[in-house]
């Protein structure tokens, strides 16, 4: 057998331990491509084209539903929605459904963090803030969730550690809906009401 032909076959078992890899973890590696294609997405079109979102204000309590949808996705990305939420419930007959419209949107796009935690957790598990949060959501699960996603931001690493956690996705997103709407309506009735000075400006 001619010697150049054994490196060739010395990489057969390489190739089949990754090709079984590939077969047992090809659903969280394309969880994991997804995620961040939408993030790299959406950052670029907010970058680019952020007339485009100011627009979304025009569509009213679908706006606010379809915005928070959006923003939220991008997991710890420097974009934010509350400008257009704000400016919303102080145009809209009813803050209170801003809020709601919101609230839904925002759950639905922190699915992005959980799908992340699922697929990707190595990428985080060196965070210091990423471990203590992993910590709580194993220990008080749903009240960590609810708690956590009624604060800005932080939430975003509470996706992550609720999916490697393997905590059930439909608890997940039932405590991450009633804390978004909660944090949600209270900016909306804020600014409903003309409070909007004692709104944090970092919000938006």
């Amino acid at each position: 057998m001619p010697e150049d032909s054994k490196p060739a076959n010395n990489d057969r078992p390489a190739r089949r331990r990754l090709l079984g890899w590939l077969g047992r973890h090809w659903l969280q590696l394309a969880g994991l491509i997804f995620v961040l294609a939408l993030m790299a997405v959406i950052l670029y079109c907010y970058r680019n084209y952020q007339e485009r979102f100011d627009e979304l204000a025009a569509y009213g309590y679908l706006g606010a539903f379809v915005i928070s949808i959006i923003f939220n996705a991008t997991l710890i990305l420097p974009a934010g929605n509350m400008a257009v939420i704000i400016t919303l419930a102080a145009t809209l007959p009813s803050p209170l459904l801003v809020g709601i419209a919101g609230g839904a949107g925002a759950a639905i796009g922190e699915m992005t963090g959980y799908i992340a935690g699922r697929s990707g957790r190595a990428l985080f598990a060196r965070n210091r803030m990423y471990g203590r949060v992993e910590g709580w959501v194993r220990r008080w699960g749903g009240l960590t969730i609810f708690i956590l996603s009624v604060v800005p931001f932080i939430f975003d690493l509470v996706g992550i550690a609720a999916g490697a956690a393997r905590y059930p996705f439909w608890k997940f997103l039932l405590y991450c809906w009633l804390g978004r709407t909660v944090f949600y309506v209270a900016i909306s009735l804020l600014a409903g009401l003309g409070l909007r000075e004692v709104i944090p400006g970092w919000l938006f």
